[in-house]
């Protein structure tokens, strides 16, 4: 009976087993980074790109948009928040960028230029324009409990709510808010924001316009 023991072969299995231990390491890691990729487009952040000028002086047509996906998996939409939505039906195969005015449940109205929220002035927290053309709103419009009025900040150059081919938006089409512009870099929640002066002046005009309304017995 031979006593020899083949240590060049011990050694290879050896060799092998710590490749194959790599190996499946690497494939691991990458299997887990792909996931991660993953889950983070689809739950967390999302990129896109604004088209248009719908939304000047905010958002110009090209900037590069970072989507917060998970946001509102967590809480409701807010008045004024920006969100990117994409509507149902083969003619809207894009995203859309608009901020909220009007929340569910709220009676929106739009007239001579100004935006009434369940009959009270709406105090805007941006540089916007009056609005020439109401559309829909020219009438009295009552969300629902799932819907959202929409306009471009850019009020005279926009397709929103105003408009049948886009109407109300519900909140299964949101798919996030517009979180950061990443090629001129800023949070979106702070940009094109009225200074405190001109706040101050509209809640003035909202009083008088209260006021006026009290002594005239409307509403």
């Amino acid at each position: 009976m031979s006593l020899d023991y083949d240590f060049d072969r011990a050694e290879r299995i050896e060799k092998r087993k710590k490749f194959l231990k790599k190996f499946f390491g690497w494939v691991l890691a990458l299997g887990a980074v792909i996931a991660l990729a993953w889950a983070i487009t689809t739950y967390a952040l999302e990129k896109t790109n604004m088209v248009g000028d719908s939304m000047e002086a905010t958002l110009s047509s090209g900037d590069t948009i970072l989507i917060d996906k998970l946001l509102y998996r967590i809480k409701s939409p807010e008045r004024f928040d920006v969100i990117v939505f994409k509507k149902d039906g083969k003619e809207h195969s894009y995203y859309s960028i608009k901020r909220i005015i009007g929340l569910p449940g709220e009676h929106v109205l739009i007239a001579d230029g100004k935006i009434y929220i369940d009959g009270v002035l709406l105090e805007e927290e941006t540089n916007v324009e009056d609005i020439l053309l109401p559309g829909l709103a020219s009438d009295e419009i009552l969300l629902d409990g799932d819907e959202y009025f929409v306009l471009g900040d850019n009020r005279n150059n926009s397709e929103d709510s105003r408009f049948f081919n886009v109407g109300n938006v519900f909140s299964e089409e949101i798919i996030g808010r517009a979180w950061i512009r990443l090629n001129r870099f800023g949070l979106i929640s702070k940009l094109n924001m009225r200074n405190d002066d001109v706040k101050a002046e509209d809640a003035d005009d909202s009083a008088e316009s209260a006021d006026t309304q009290e002594k005239d017995g409307t509403k």
